[in-house]
């Protein structure tokens, strides 16, 4: 008896997924709890686990095509059984397609409805604007699957010369792969003349001409923020503190807790990292500040009971935000820990989708990377963003008005003016502050 696949809901906004990497080839057995293949979301790129034992018999949606929730994506079934034996789903009628022009902008048309007068007055200046994007030669858009317009653009090939095999003729990753004399498809560039100065030649670097389709994380990065940005009323605080005793309680926790280990005869253990102070620091403060811990509800606030921290992991791609769920009652080991997992799922492709929703406060660490200050946009529906820069050596004032060689940071806190007013937002970052110049003070 074969069973089908289907492309699952695997983010609360998604609509369709893109097929990235098939794990499994035609006629490989499969077990459950196998990887069948990495689905790309809205939000970031996943692993379609199986559920059935069987073998894969068909794949019906190929790497870089597209497929709508619920649609059906391959077939298992018996080793002996024969594809065309299986009565395949009849595919329900989309009424949304999304066509790719030569420019690689996406219009969605429809194709079960008549247009009335408005619409096909809006068609004409849609038709208008985009006439760019017009075969000349046949009057038709190219239609083009993502990963198909990525491969052409990383080998220079024409489009406009491939005959597409996919749905309504969409080219697709096979027909550039079946291409006989794929040299004479080449777009050759256009000579360059070389500045030259003193006899040297500079080179372009990395720099090279090309256009990519925007993936379904990036599209959801760009919209979120947009909208953040545009509908949010941010305004900003900043504040230097001393890092010198943040790092020294760092290093006396790590130290204590090889000393434990080495106790126990366990060689790896769980070292703390400044962010795991900073993210237990602001589940303490948080807790004492209960307007940052709001929400925009257009006619109410929503305050939250718990502490819900979100931070930013850097992946191939974009940036997830995993949540540390009940921050404000879980040890600075215990938030240590969870942070890990959560980082070691997001870049491995496992992160749920559940692991990414309900924060309520955010955290990005651009420390890392030597950046010394930045501005963090509001992460909806979040009420403010924490920025931590990177620790920096100059010369302070001590207490006694000497001026002796230091260490600082400096914290920047973005907020929602519809929520958080200046002194209130003040008043959080002067305490953050303090527990963080003062990590014991985190214990009483």
């Amino acid at each position: 008896m074969s069973t089908t696949i289907e492309m699952p809901k695997l983010s609360d906004t998604m609509t369709v997924g893109t097929v990235v990497k098939w794990h499994k080839n035609i006629g490989d057995k499969i077990e459950n709890g196998d990887t069948l293949a990495e689905i790309e979301t809205d939000k970031a790129t996943m692993e379609l686990e199986n559920f059935d034992d069987g073998y894969l018999l068909k794949i019906l949606v190929q790497e870089g095509e597209e497929a709508p929730i619920g649609g059906t994506l391959a077939i298992i079934g018996e080793q002996d059984e024969k594809v065309e034996d299986i009565q395949e789903p009849t595919p329900a009628p989309k009424a949304e397609e999304k066509e790719i022009s030569e420019d690689g902008n996406d219009t969605n048309f429809t194709e079960d409805k008549l247009p009335d007068k408005k619409s096909e007055e809006a068609s004409i200046v849609v038709e208008h604007e985009n006439k760019a994007a017009e075969d000349v030669g046949s009057g038709s858009r190219l239609r083009v699957s993502p990963l198909a317009r990525k491969i052409a653009a990383d080998k220079n090939i024409d489009l406009q010369n491939i005959q597409g095999s996919g749905p309504s003729g969409r080219i697709i990753k096979r027909d550039l792969q079946d291409v006989e004399g794929l040299e004479e498809n080449l777009i050759k560039p256009s000579d360059r003349s070389s500045f030259e100065a003193s006899g040297t030649k500079f080179s372009n670097g990395l720099l090279t001409s090309k256009s990519i389709p925007v993936s379904g994380m990036r599209a959801t990065i760009a919209k979120r923020l947009s909208e953040s940005k545009s509908t949010i009323p941010h305004f900003y605080l900043q504040k230097e503190i001393n890092s010198i005793p943040l790092k020294r309680a760092r290093e006396a926790i790590n130290f204590n807790l090889k000393k434990k280990n080495e106790l126990l005869g366990i060689s790896d253990f769980n070292k703390l990292s400044i962010n795991d102070i900073v993210l237990k620091a602001c589940a303490e403060t948080i807790k004492w500040h209960s307007e940052i811990n709001t929400s925009w509800a257009n006619t109410e606030i929503i305050y939250h009971a718990e502490v819900h921290l979100a931070f930013g992991v850097a992946v191939e791609g974009g940036l997830l935000t995993p949540v540390i769920r009940n921050a404000d009652s879980l040890s600075l080991e215990q938030i240590s820990l969870e942070a890990k997992a959560l980082i070691k799922k997001a870049r491995s492709k496992k992160l749920k989708p559940d692991e990414m929703a309900g924060s309520t406060f955010t955290i990005t660490n651009l420390g890392m990377y030597g950046i010394d200050t930045f501005s963090g946009i509001i992460n909806p529906p979040n009420a403010a963003i924490l920025s931590v820069g990177s620790s920096r050596q100059k010369p302070v004032v001590d207490d006694s008005g000497k001026i002796v060689a230091g260490e600082t940071l400096i914290l920047g806190l973005s907020c929602d003016h519809r929520l958080v007013d200046g002194a209130i937002a003040a008043d959080f970052l002067k305490m953050l502050s303090h527990h963080l110049e003062n990590p014991a003070a985190m214990l009483g």
